[in-house]
Order: C-alpha cells, then structure tokens, then sequence
C-alpha cells in the first residue's frame, strides 16, 4: 500500500494536488454552514427512567416551561404592572408556536413574584418538541422582547440557541489565535518558510474536511454542536503532527539521496507507515465513545474518530505529492541560522540533545523513573476530591441574557422552582394521581408539590420542588426516595426532572464506561504489539498513559473546581468539573499519548532492527524524534488550548486540559519515563511468547529500512 502511495505522489502530483483544490474549495462551500445543522449539547440516555418520564409527559401534552421573561422594576401589586405584565403576555400568546404563558396574575402563584416583590417573571411554553424548532422559537421570541425595557429573557430554549452561537463565536476566535501562532511555530521548527506553510495547508483541508463530515453526519444522524470545536481543533493538531513527522523523514532522506521516488519510498514506509498506526490509535480511542447513548459524546466519539482518519489520509496523499512537487525547494526560504539548523536535523547524530539527555537518564533509570512516576502521582492527587456538575445556563458567559435570566431567578425568587421533578403517574383509578402526591409530600426534601395535572385519561404530571438546589446530594436523596415509595395499586410512577436527569446521566455513564475502557486498551494493545512485537511494551505503554491522566485529572480539579487561575483563563469557578470531562479527556489524551508513543517506538524499533543495541537504539529513537514529538506536542498544544479561550467554561476545560496532556506525554513520560524504564526492563522490552512472535512474524509492522552509519 505504501509503495502505491509514494508512486501514485511521484506520477501523478500535480492531479493529487489539483483534486485536494477542487476539494477544499467543494468542502468548503458544502460544509461551511455545518454550525446551523447541528444539535444542542445532548445528555439525555433513552434508556433512563427520567427520559421515558420526559417523554411520556410530553407525549400526553405537557410542554414544560422554554422561555422565561423577567420584568424588573415592575411591583407585583402594581395595576400598572398588571397591565404592563399581561400585555406583554398577550403579544407572546398569540405567537402560532407558543403553547401555552404562565405567570402571576393567572396563577397568583408567589413563585412568579421576586422576594422584594419588585420583579415578577412569566413563563412560556412551546408546541415544538423537536430541537431545532425548539430552539428557533425561543430565540424568536427572546429577539423580541429583548427590544422592551427592563425585561430579561432566558429559558432553556433561549439557553440553547445562545450556546450555539457562542460556539462558533469561539471556534472563529480559536482559530483567528491559533493560526498566527502555528505559523510562527511551524517556521521555528521546519526551519524554512516554505515549510512552515505545509502544516497550515494540510490543517486548512482537515478543517474544512471536518465540516464536510460533520455536515454529512447530521444528515444521517443528531449531532452535538459541540462536536464542532473538538473534531475541529483535533484534525488541524494531527494535521500538523502527521505533517511535521512526515517532512522531517522526507528532509532525512533527500539529505542522503535526493529527492525522487526511492525517498518517497523510504518516507512513506517509515514515516508514513507510523502515521497510518497512529492515526488507528487514535481513532480506537475516539472512537470508544460511541458506546455512549448520549448525543455529546458519540458525537465526539464519531467525529474525532472519522477526523483522525482523514488527517492520516490527507497527510499520506496530498502531502506526498506537495513534498514531491517541491523536491529540495521544500527547504527554501529559510534564514541562514534556520538553514544551518535544519542541516543538522537532516542529519541527527549521537551529539545531540535528545541523545545525550537519553545517555545522561539511562545512567541513572531507577531514580530518574520512580521521582517521574512519584511528581505524576502526587500531581494526580487531587482527583480523588472531584466534584461534578451539569450543563445549564450558567456555562454561558454573564453578558448572555439566558445566564442573566437565570441568575435572577434562581437569586431573587423563590428557589428552585426553575429546576423542578417532575413525575408521571399513570393508571391507578381516580385518585391515584392524588393519592400518590400525598405520599410524596411527606418526603424529606420536598418543599412543595403542585395539584396534579391531568393530561390525558389515566396520565397526571406532578410537579415537586425540592427544597435544595438540584444538584445537591440532598436533592439526590429526595428523588431515590421518591422513586422507592410504594405506589397504589395498578399504578406505574416514573420520576424525572433536573435532579433525576444527573442521578440518570451518572448512572448511564458508569454503566458504559467498561465497554469504553476496554475498547481503549484492547486496541492500544494491538496496534503497539502489530508495531513492536513485544507484549510488555504495550502494558509498559498504558501504563504510562494512566500516569499521564491521573496528573491531567489532578491538574482540572486544582485549576477550575478550586478555582485557581480564574483572572489568567477568565472564568468562575462553579466549584466542579462537568461529569462527561474525564470521560472525554480520556478518550481524547489517551489516543494521542499512544500516538506519541507509536512514533517515538516506531523510531527505536527502526534502530533496534538495522543493529543497534538495546540501549543505543532508544537513544537513537529519542535523538530521532525527540525534537519533532516535542515540537509537534506544542504545536498540538496551540491548536488546543486556542480553546482556552472560549467563554464557554466545560469546552475551556477540554482545551486545557488536551492541551496539558500532549505537552506532559511529550515531556516527562517520553523524555524520562520511557528511557528510563528501556533501560531497566533491557531485552525484557522485546519479549512475547513464542505463539504470538510468530503471529507478529506474519502480520506485524516491520519498518526496516537500510542500514546507517551515524544512526543504525
């Protein structure tokens, strides 16, 4: 496959090239407007008690409350208000998508009514049931009452619809950061101008071939919008990692025989090679949160998977052919300082730094391993004391209206009401709806129970407050009570809400996260062993990658549950980390510290096969890769943490968090650990049982290539 590849990019360049145009310009036009075909954040598991209640509700007719408008300076008591109040009411109402307005002055309900008694709010409901509708009506409506003085709108629709235009506000400034600062890099570490523009080229085409799968996606499928930043920032970073590993082997090689087909030959069963494996690692792991019924992650999951492909797949055709067409004018255009530095890069020796540093670890591996393996540990600590939250308005930065209008209400007016558990009662006889409402009242931790509502023959919805905020562990203990009265005879109780929803979403996430995690390290195991041969490399590898983690975890709670370093990232601290993070970051960090390992491996592997010995070959693979994995980790680190930026605080978390995970990966466990432990396993590396040394004897990766002299 490889040498098809290095011949179709000596023969037919320019038609390559020429197609990868056409492609951007087609990808683009086609999957520029993705944003708007996208779904909202998706957290709902329909196998969850709390979603059938939901949805069995909505079935029978009940619309739960979409927008909230706040009046300000507006006394309750006031005829003025009355009328002010029951006008606007009046103005929604007759909107075709609005089911039904409550407020105040239909209800006199003192929970429409602020603690002053200065505000009152009213609420609407929406006939839509789907998304986009949903989503469209709310922020219709909020357009124009946004325009009246002293009113606040919000509302979950509203909510919605402002966290999907944040996202692209923020992907948009990501990318307006990012770019400027890859290029710059890129120029350091490629040593000439032309090729610090390659990366940006082959990142431009994952962006808009990214669109273009999401886009495809939504048509066959619900995707999360927030899908959008993730795959989006993670095909420009492997873009330009495939990109870098490529051109720096493809500079290797012209230096000693000049560009033609037998160097492209040579790149692409090397270099090329390691990039297909990696791009399979990564794509495994992201592709282990397909498991997950909830729309964020199997969107994450799908896109990342299919985007880790595709920069493989780009950086092995289109690039080839680029490298070809530019032949040794790949290093034009570089300063004289940079010129003599890449030089020197074409040609790594035994004189330098990552050489000598491997030398300088490998003399001392026990102390060097366990003080690595100890500061990761210690680093990792305060994940043992996470707390996780949800996703409701106050991800929003304060300038929204829907945070604003959420604030308000949850500060100034009776609590909770917003957050309320809603049960579904069907069957039982008349009375039952009733009889079991009593029952729930005298529950601990409820405040309040509504009369029932009766929605269709032998349905009912009660709606209860609890008398703690939603996410409590008080209010978790409230709804498990409830769910375990005993309910009347010939009656079926499901309970939902917010409180029952997070109760719901913990449960269906620990029920998945075994299929995941095996996923993830079965073909971590497989790739690495395809690669090496060796059984224990691969175990020596995950290993690692969970030291890798535990200190990214530890890291997350110590900067946004604590709350340090909220004036540098601009953000509050809600006290806790959104529960789908470490589920992300995992799938995400782990891909990408395995797909550090396949090329720093892969180098060693190389070395080891043309005679080098155990110790000279890592220290041959570290000189190798040394520079290029830590340049390609910062690069990666830019593409990521450009997200650091987004005003949105759980798509912060996954950009620094991503970010502190590649540059720890290509630090500590690549720089230290790994020599460091080579040199105290030795030959044990390499061992496998005789079954499977022959199974990889037939089907493993063998990147031989001819012997060296400064490097064998």
């Amino acid at each position: 496959m490889f040498d098809y590849l290095a011949q179709l990019a000596n023969g037919k360049a320019k038609r390559v090239a020429l197609l990868a145009l056409v492609f951007f310009l087609v990808a683009g036009a086609v999957g520029g407007g993705v944003a708007d075909r996208l779904d909202p954040y998706g957290a709902e598991d329909p196998a969850t008690e709390t979603v059938q209640a939901m949805d069995r509700l909505e079935e029978a007719g009940l619309r739960i409350p979409a927008v909230i408008a706040v009046v300000e300076d507006a006394p309750a008591a006031k005829p003025a208000t009355r009328q002010r109040v029951e006008a606007l009411e009046q103005q929604v109402r007759e909107r075709p998508d609005v089911a039904s307005v409550t407020g105040y002055y239909d209800t006199r309900s003192k929970a429409f009514v602020s603690n002053d008694g200065k505000s009152t709010y009213f609420a609407v409901a929406l006939k839509a049931t789907e998304d986009k509708p949903w989503q469209e009506a709310g922020a219709e409506i909020a357009d124009e009452l946004n325009e009246e003085p002293g009113v606040l709108v919000g509302g979950a629709a509203v909510a919605q619809e402002q966290v999907n235009h944040q996202v692209e506000e923020d992907l948009k400034k990501a990318e307006m950061l990012a770019f400027p600062l890859l290029f710059l890099l890129s120029l350091l570490f490629f040593r000439s101008l032309v090729a610090s523009v390659l990366p940006l080229m082959i990142g431009g085409l994952a962006i808009v071939g990214t669109f273009l799968i999401l886009r495809l996606a939504s048509e066959v499928g619900s995707i999360s919008i927030f899908a959008l930043n993730l795959t989006t920032a993670l095909g420009l970073g492997l873009a330009i990692d495939y990109s870098l590993f490529i051109v720096s082997r493809y500079r290797e090689e012209i230096a000693k025989s000049g560009p033609g087909l037998e160097a492209m030959k040579r790149v692409l069963a090397t270099a090329g090679r390691t990039v297909f494996f990696s791009s399979l690692t990564v794509s495994a792991a992201l592709a282990s949160l397909l498991v997950f019924p909830q729309r964020f992650l199997y969107s994450m999951g799908l896109g990342g998977a299919l985007v880790a492909l595709f920069a493989a797949l780009i950086s092995l055709t289109v690039l080839p052919a680029v490298l070809t067409l530019l032949g040794t004018r790949v290093n034009a255009g570089a300063p004289k300082f940079l010129q003599r530095r890449a030089e020197a890069d074409a040609r790594p020796d035994e004189h330098g730094f990552w050489y000598r540093l491997s030398r300088f670890v490998m003399r001392r591996p026990l102390p060097v391993a366990t003080l690595s393996a100890l500061f990761l540990i210690i680093l990792g600590l305060p994940f043992l004391q996470i707390k996780f939250d949800t996703v409701d308005p106050t991800v929003l930065p304060e300038s929204a209206s829907a945070r604003q209008t959420y604030d308000t209400v949850s500060s100034q007016f009776p609590p909770y009401r917003e957050t309320p558990i809603w049960i579904d009662v069907e069957g039982g006889g008349p009375g039952s709806a009733e009889r079991f409402a009593a029952q729930v009242s005298r529950v601990e931790g409820v405040a309040d129970v509504a009369p029932p509502q009766q929605l269709a023959p032998g349905v009912a919805a009660l709606q209860v407050t609890s008398a703690d905020p939603f996410i409590s562990e008080a209010s978790q203990t409230t709804v498990k009570e409830i769910r375990d009265l005993q309910t009347p005879a010939g009656t079926t109780v499901l309970v939902g809400g917010a409180t029952a929803d997070f109760i719901d979403f913990q449960s269906s996430l620990a029920e998945h996260l075994p299929i995941a995690l095996a996923i993830v390290i079965i073909s971590t195991l497989i790739v690495l062993f395809l690669m090496t041969g060796s059984v224990i490399l691969p175990i020596k590898s995950l290993i690692m990658n969970f030291l890798n983690l535990s200190a990214v975890f530890g890291l997350l709670v110590l900067i946004f549950q604590d709350g340090r370093l909220e004036g540098f990232l601009d953000y509050s601290s809600p006290g806790a980390i959104e529960q789908t993070m470490p589920i992300l970051l995992f799938a995400v960090a782990f891909g990408l510290s395995t797909d550090y390992a396949v090329f720093l491996l892969s180098r060693i592997k190389e070395a080891r096969d043309n005679g080098a010995s155990d110790s000279e070959s890592v220290a041959i693979g570290l000189e190798r890769t040394g520079r290029i994995v830590t340049a390609a980790a910062l690069l990666f680190a830019v593409a990521m943490g450009a997200f650091a930026t987004s005003q949105i605080i759980f798509i912060k978390e996954n950009g620094v968090g991503t970010a502190l995970a590649v540059l720890i990966d290509a630090s500590i466990i690549r720089a230290l650990l790994v020599p460091s432990l080579m040199e105290l396993l030795g030959k044990w590396n390499w061992w496998a049982p005789a079954p499977l040394r022959r199974l990889h004897e037939r089907w493993g990766i063998s990147e031989t290539t001819e012997p060296q002299t400064s490097s064998p």
